[in-house]
């Protein structure tokens, strides 16, 4: 948490209002119930980004030939979604010999959605891209594609570059600012971020924004970088030893706030 002029301790004020800057859980026992009946808050749920596909024309623009590799990295849903979209407007079949390299377990069984995956050489990691480098230095010889989108982290293009390996980026979608216009942003008590997009979907939406008593939580040190770096006051940091979730996180935010 950081010092104001004021003082850490000002800042603690009760908390009444949440806006979670994602999709409503479609788990009703989900943590942040929990929180609502445990404190009496009210939480709201609003995604402040959203995906767009890049049509197959603009596809083309980039000028990457899909067939012309052997080797496809997937590091998300939305990446398998939108490379096969892509494929079917382009009226491109994926050869069934074409390998592919997923980050998670889970992203790998998401491309039954697509392939019989049994009759396919599908490579996975178990959650981090260290583990998915080790798979990828087995198959130096491939060829590989990265379907991504337009906001994209840089350890897998850097990871290519300095091993020396065929690769090509392919912006599939987008990463853009869902319209807030209709969001009273000032009448919340806590708002939690989970990625830089949605920081910056924020100062876009509300340009002349001043974060006055809103407290922001942030999820990860990339988020947490970005609030800090729009000139905000970062007051919730998850994950932490003692709460490795955002709700933990939260939890012992608001408990310390409500009780002050």
């Amino acid at each position: 948490m950081q010092a104001t002029e004021a003082g850490v301790v000002d800042r603690l004020k009760p908390v009444k209002r949440l806006l979670v800057t994602q999709s409503r859980p479609a788990d009703e026992k989900s943590p942040y119930f929990d929180l609502v009946s445990k404190y009496d808050l009210q939480i709201d749920f609003r995604p402040f980004i959203e995906i767009q596909g890049v049509s197959a024309k603009d596809f083309r623009k980039q000028k990457v030939n899909i067939l012309a590799h052997t080797a496809i990295i997937f590091t998300s849903r939305n990446a398998i979604d939108h490379f096969f979209r892509i494929c079917q407007e382009s009226r491109i079949e994926v050869p069934a010999d074409m390998k592919y390299f997923c980050i998670s377990e889970q992203t790998a069984n998401y491309l039954q959605k697509y392939i019989v995956i049994r009759k396919r050489k599908i490579f996975n990691g178990t959650k981090t891209a260290t583990e998915l480098f080790d798979l990828i230095k087995k198959h130096k010889t491939e060829k590989f594609l990265f379907p991504c989108s337009n906001i994209r982290r840089n350890d897998i293009p850097e990871f290519m570059d300095t091993s020396s390996l065929h690769f090509t980026e392919a912006v599939m979608y987008e990463t853009v600012p869902t319209d807030l216009s209709d969001l009273a942003i000032q009448s919340y008590d806590i708002i939690a971020f989970f990625s830089p997009s949605g920081v910056s979907s924020l100062m876009s939406n509300f340009p002349e924004f001043k974060q006055n008593g809103t407290r922001l939580a942030a999820f990860g040190p990339t988020t947490a970088k970005a609030i800090v770096e729009a000139g905000l006051t970062l007051d919730i940091e998850a994950p932490l030893p003692n709460a490795p979730s955002m709700t933990g996180a939260l939890d012992l935010y608001i408990k310390k706030a409500n009780n002050q």
